[in-house]
């Protein structure tokens, strides 16, 4: 190995005991290819294999709950007849040395009726947008219920942990966000009140692990920095991180498309939100990092900073199927930073990933470039 990037392949002791061998992620993918109970397809099969060999952590892409809650073709844990796809994906994770981590999500308002199988699209707040229903007192029940069930079958499946997906406008975020959820019960209002939901989830995890005697499996949490458009800025998050760090979890996981990003509001601007997450977190809590990082010397760079004990990969690791080798063996000039349809073979892509490439640069080409208006 290359002896500069040491420091990456340091291991981590968690607070549950459990020990990663490295400080490399795969961030959850999202590769729009599963079955009709989103089980594994043969290309998806194809693009998993050897993608994730050398890291420490993989994070399953979104995994649905419930199935009033599917959004996009994604794995599904709402069912025992889903065990046998969840094993398979513990066996490619653990073939390849990685640990598994199966992030648990609804779509809320953004799932799809046509995928639904019947049952209504649901949401905190249903007037925000028509096609949903909002969600009553039993349903809510029923839900966290639904991502206590999920983790259940992660444990029987052999998955190391779960991960509750609470960023990126789903279910999760949708109540902790004050311009989806206007309600004015327990489970919205006040900003305490839109805490309860997802701590609600968190708890109802933890009493299933605490059931099966697993205090190894590992539950993390990741979360949007900032979210102006959907009533929440830095402070909040802020506010969100410091009833996390509260909680019985491992590990927290921030959603960005910068490592290096800076807030927008309600925090200091001379710092980026990385930055300002880890002091806030204080120590009480590993963080996951992420954000437009490829080479190992950029990766290197992000994680000397101190500003997560984690990185996340996630483009990096669509475009390199043996990134983590690269990186040892010191061959940053070999690691891809941007799509080349020339490689496609190396790439391995499922042919939704392919389409969505075509029709983005089909969009390019069809779209006049405009020069912008003097101010």
């Amino acid at each position: 190995m290359n002896d500069k990037y040491l420091p990456l392949f340091q291991s981590y002791d968690l607070n549950n005991g459990v020990t990663i061998k490295n400080r490399l992620v795969v961030a959850p993918l999202t590769i729009y290819d599963s079955g009709s109970n989103g089980e594994l397809t043969a290309s998806a099969r194809r693009f998993w294999q050897d993608r994730f060999n050398g890291f420490g952590l993989f994070i399953m892409p979104f995994t649905n709950v419930d199935p009033s809650g599917i959004g996009f073709e994604s794995p599904n844990a709402f069912s025992d007849n889903q065990l046998p796809t969840l094993r398979e994906y513990v066996k490619l994770a653990h073939q390849q040395g990685a640990k598994i981590i199966m992030q648990l999500g609804h779509a809320g308002y953004k799932a799809r009726p046509e995928m639904t199988r019947g049952f209504k699209v649901l949401a905190p707040d249903g007037t925000m947008r028509r096609r949903a229903q909002t969600m009553n007192e039993g349903q809510i029940q029923k839900m966290i219920t639904a991502f206590a069930n999920a983790a259940r079958l992660g444990i029987k499946a052999g998955m190391d942990g779960v991960e509750i997906q609470g960023s990126n406008g789903w279910l999760v975020e949708q109540f902790f966000s004050p311009a989806a959820n206007h309600r004015e019960d327990h489970w919205g209002g006040s900003f305490q009140k839109r805490l309860n939901f997802l701590l609600a989830i968190i708890d109802a995890i933890d009493q299933v692990r605490q059931r099966y005697q697993r205090s190894d499996f590992i539950l993390g949490y990741r979360f949007s920095p900032e979210r102006p458009r959907e009533g929440f800025t830095m402070r909040e998050s802020l506010a969100l991180i410091d009833a996390l760090v509260q909680k019985p979890l491992q590990y927290l996981h921030v959603s960005l498309l910068n490592f290096y990003s800076r807030p927008r509001r309600g925090a200091d601007r001379q710092q980026t939100r990385l930055q300002i997450f880890h002091q806030r977190i204080a120590g009480k809590l590993p963080l996951i990092g992420v954000g437009s990082l490829y080479t190992g010397d950029q990766i290197l760079r992000a994680y000397q900073t101190g500003w997560s004990e984690f990185v996340a990969l996630g483009r990096a690791v669509m475009l390199n199927p043996d990134l983590v080798q690269l990186i040892k063996t010191g061959h940053d000039e070999a690691i891809e930073t941007t799509f080349n349809w020339q490689h496609v073979d190396r790439y391995r892509y499922t042919p939704a990933m392919l389409q969505a490439k075509r029709e983005k640069l089909d969009l390019a080409y069809r779209t006049p470039h405009r020069v912008p208006k003097r101010r």
